[in-house]
């Protein structure tokens, strides 16, 4: 009855669904309580909630690390996995730290169409995103 399914052969909307789940049982390790959005409210695809009943994260679920600048002040943080570890980061602090090191400058991804994201946690900056790791 209970057989394991291969990711990589859902559909879109499945993995993310699937990514959500998974992101929410790792949450739920550090307290919080996710709850999907289905309109993507303020940039947020969900909302963790902190026992402590003072802490609310608002989001986006992502398929790699990714900055938009559409998300700037919105208080959104990203999450994402890469190699079955789970990264979950304030977008603005991040977006900031990483301009200040001189990435994404000057490409015509961010500088034209507002975004920039690497299929894999580039080597120059891992100890840097270790950090954000769950």
């Amino acid at each position: 009855m209970f057989n394991r399914i291969e990711y990589r052969k859902l559909n879109s909307r499945q993995k993310e669904n699937f990514n959500f789940q998974k992101v929410a049982a790792e949450l739920a390790d550090y307290g919080f309580n996710c709850m999907w959005l289905n309109d993507d409210w303020q940039g947020a695809d969900f909302i963790a909630c902190h026992i402590d009943g003072n802490t609310f994260l608002k989001i986006q679920l992502k398929g790699r690390l990714t900055l938009e600048k559409k998300y700037n002040g919105k208080d959104i943080y990203v999450a994402f996995n890469q190699d079955e570890q789970w990264y979950i980061y304030p977008h603005d602090q991040l977006q900031s730290e990483l301009l200040e090191m001189g990435l994404m400058l000057g490409s015509k991804s961010w500088e034209e169409n507002g975004g920039y994201s690497w299929p894999k946690i580039p080597k120059n900056i891992a100890k840097h995103m270790s950090q954000y790791a769950v």
